[in-house]
């Protein structure tokens, strides 16, 4: 994968198939070091599988027998001297984080996460999303349990709301990032 953003999507894609009602994504930037965590409420993962995971040809795809996504991701941030964790409990969710040196020549560009979170809701709108972006201090959240609200029966998958919600996502990343991260 060429992007960030898109190892974001592919890893939230696997936690809607886990069955995740809500998923939580964070971007924070500390210095240079930048974490990136996908958390789900989904079905979780037995302690065996959680062992193989970071390996490609461990996955629970049945069309296929590899899975980059997670072994992608993991390279992707030790590239870079950062590191990457995967926490998951069977019947409670799976939370999988990784940190980049941004100053790494390794380090991937971010890509454009208010894409990836439209792609999201477009494929999952029952699911709740939460993005919350800290670059050095400055914050954005972004909820759709909080848009449906306001949205009086507009479906949120509706082609303006998912316009609405890459672009807003985008201004408000650009806004507080300034360049920072690439």
């Amino acid at each position: 994968m060429r992007e960030l953003s898109l190892n974001v999507l592919d890893i939230a894609e696997n936690s809607i198939a886990a069955g995740a009602a809500r998923i939580d994504i964070s971007l924070t930037l500390n210095e240079n070091l930048l974490e990136i965590s996908i958390k789900d409420n989904g079905c979780g993962m037995s302690g065996d599988f959680l062992a193989r995971v970071a390996d490609p040809f461990t996955t629970s795809r049945t069309t296929r027998r590899v899975g980059v996504g997670i072994p992608f991701f993991k390279m992707a941030a030790e590239m870079t001297g950062g590191g990457f964790r995967i926490e998951s409990k069977e019947g409670e969710g799976t939370e999988i984080a990784a940190v980049f040196d941004i100053e790494s020549v390794d380090f991937m560009p971010m890509g454009d996460i208010g894409d990836t979170l439209g792609a999201l809701v477009m494929h999952a709108p029952d699911t709740e999303f939460t993005l919350r972006i800290d670059v050095r201090g400055n914050v954005c959240e972004f909820c759709t349990a909080e848009i449906k609200e306001i949205l009086d029966g507009l479906p949120i998958d509706a082609p303006e709301v998912i316009s609405f919600i890459k672009s807003t996502v985008k201004e408000n990343f650009d806004s507080i990032n300034g360049g920072i991260i690439p």
